[in-house]
């Protein structure tokens, strides 16, 4: 990845090396604790870091935190927060990671990349307190109708979740219905024709 990250030519020179430092640092550590697929370190750019700014996209206007949920090596999470410490610089980005060695990864990341707006939860989902967030997402982390029940325990009372999903979406949603009530919307997504975000609100359940 170039210093003017290919995809990102909209955003600022600070915001482009923070990307490209991010995927350095990927690349370094992912041999050593799988941060990510080995097949797709050759393709990160596409395959996680634009994959992971299109959810970003959807930021509601005047939220102030956003939860991340099972982080793993950072997507969608650190990408967030790298992008709104220039977009969205009110914005609190919370990480969860019940992975110690990844919950440090995402530490030393923040660090390096001087992201005050970064808090990473070494802790299981269920044992964070509820932390009112105006949006939670998870991304490759369970099944939808599991993550509802994540969701309702930390989005605020207006809140949404979004949740990327593939080809599997709509067997989820579903599956989901079973025991949740909720308002959805897919938007269908820009790096891969099958896949779509699960925008959702008004969480219940049945």
């Amino acid at each position: 990845m170039s210093a003017n990250v290919s995809g990102f030519s909209d955003v600022s020179r600070e915001t482009s090396a923070r990307l490209t430092r991010y995927a350095a640092l990927l690349r370094k550590w992912s041999p050593v604790i799988n941060l990510v697929a080995r097949s797709t370190l050759d393709v990160l750019e596409e395959r996680h870091l634009l994959d992971s700014a299109q959810v970003f996209e959807h930021l509601p206007s005047r939220a102030q935190r956003w939860t991340d949920l099972g982080s793993g090596g950072g997507f969608p999470g650190l990408v967030v927060a790298i992008l709104a410490a220039e977009c969205a610089p009110e914005l609190e980005v919370d990480l969860i990671e019940s992975d110690q060695r990844k919950a440090v990864f995402l530490r030393t990341v923040a660090q390096e990349l001087g992201l005050t707006n970064v808090t990473v939860f070494s802790e299981r989902i269920e044992d964070v307190p509820p932390r009112g967030s105006d949006v939670v997402s998870a991304r490759a982390l369970a099944p939808l109708s599991a993550l509802l029940g994540h969701a309702d325990r930390h989005l605020a009372r207006d809140g949404i979740a979004l949740f990327p999903k593939g080809v599997r979406h709509a067997a989820e949603l579903d599956e989901a219905l079973a025991s949740w009530r909720f308002d959805v919307q897919k938007i269908p997504s820009t790096t891969d024709p099958q896949a779509v975000i699960l925008k959702i609100g008004g969480i219940a359940r049945v």
